[in-house]
């Protein structure tokens, strides 16, 4: 049996479950087309499906580290298979089986020590959240203006994306604006080196979080990702397992991490006053330096978000609880916090914050413990070309 192919095929067939669970897929599209004539699937059989494929892999043959990514994500498809079936599945649990992590709530006092940093960094009358508040207010992006500081970012990190990680000398992204969405930006790789990045114009963009945001979703992020993969294991290698990309599976902590750490990865220190200038261009003031301490400041709050996740589905917490509660932490106003329940109660997107918060944790700290003889791009690298999953990213620092 070809356990790679079957993969494939059993991705597939969650998409006709639920619609946007196949995040990519650039494999051969009659494949595709099979799998959409085929009976409509049952949730327990997919589950069944799953567990099958596992027992085959170890008397499949594939490379130790083909085998174990593949054992990843086809833990995280039963699991899934099994809540579409309608099991009760713990949170916890559930979060452990799609992203091989065991999370656990974060710690009031970090939460208070970046509230103390972040008061240091805007002195004056008023009260912190006051104080905020007007801080993200000066910073807002003109509607009217957000194209062209997007176009400009994704130029200037493109420039640096090729001269350190390379990419192949089509690639293509082209960005639109939508609304009514969940998210603030989402990257669509269409195959053949293109993507589609949508930004969510719902949501009032910080020109200082933009260079995040560009980087997350493009250069070095998902897209340089999904290009290098492409050309890599896909194109050079024929891992058919890589033509494929799962909603709630361990490459998408992966994915997320590694997007998060996209500007660290590109531009490094002095990231605040490198934006800065690129807004100058453009006639935008912004306070570089002071945006990038504040990125520091806030850091601490990394799991707000989480905790709120496991309010709402480990304990049951009223959403407007769960929203004070976010309001309180993250210091943002009720309508921003109920942008975020919005994700967090997706039955799609409900796990999927503990991507962006342990994936950037995780990876933050390989990068952090390389070699000596290993630079940040070397490593960075590796994301980009390896299909390195969490657990064997922990290994690799404990040993």
């Amino acid at each position: 049996m070809d356990v790679a192919a079957e993969y494939v095929l059993l991705g597939l067939r969650f998409d006709r479950i639920e619609d946007g669970f196949v995040d990519a897929y650039t494999g051969d599209p009659a494949v595709r087309t099979a799998v959409l004539a085929e009976p409509a699937p049952e949730p327990m059989a997919l589950a069944t499906r799953a567990r099958e494929l596992l027992a085959e892999l170890p008397s499949s043959g594939l490379p130790r580290a083909r085998a174990d990514y593949l054992q990843a994500q086809l833990t995280g498809l039963e699991c899934s298979a099994r809540k579409f079936a309608g099991h009760d599945v713990g949170f916890v649990a559930e979060v452990a089986a799609y992203f091989q992590v065991d999370i656990e709530p974060g710690s009031e006092g970090d939460y208070l020590a970046a509230h103390d940093a972040v008061d240091a960094l805007l002195p004056g009358p008023g009260s912190l959240l006051r104080r905020y508040t007007r801080y993200r207010k000066a910073d807002e992006c003109p509607p009217d203006r957000l194209e062209a500081v997007v176009l400009a970012l994704s130029s200037a990190l493109r420039d640096r994306v090729r001269a350190d990680y390379g990419l192949p000398a089509s690639e293509t992204v082209n960005y639109n604006v939508v609304t009514d969405k969940p998210w603030s930006g989402f990257n669509y790789y269409l195959g053949d080196y293109t993507s589609q990045v949508a930004i969510n114009a719902d949501l009032p963009h910080r020109l200082m979080q933009l260079p995040h945001l560009v980087a997350h979703e493009s250069y070095p992020g998902h897209h340089t990702e999904h290009c290098r993969k492409e050309r890599g294991l896909v194109e050079r290698d024929h891992h058919v397992e890589h033509t494929i990309f799962l909603v709630n599976t361990p490459e998408c902590l992966m994915a997320e991490g590694l997007a998060d750490l996209g500007v660290p990865a590109s531009v490094g220190a002095g990231w605040g006053t490198w934006a800065a200038e690129i807004m100058a261009d453009l006639g935008l003031r912004v306070d570089g330096e002071l945006a990038e301490q504040m990125a520091v400041a806030t850091a601490g709050l990394d799991r707000v978000r989480q905790d709120a996740a496991l309010m709402l589905h480990d304990r049951g917490a009223d959403a407007e609880v769960v929203s004070a509660f976010l309001q309180r932490w993250l210091l943002v106003p009720e309508d921003r916090a109920r942008q975020m329940l919005r994700f967090l109660s997706h039955p799609l997107w409900r796990a999927y914050t503990s991507t962006y918060v342990e994936g950037h944790r995780l990876l933050s700290r390989w990068l952090a413990e390389r070699p000596a003889s290993h630079t940040v791009a070397d490593r960075f690298l590796r994301l980009l070309d390896e299909p390195l999953t969490p657990a064997a990213v922990r290994a690799e620092l404990a040993a």
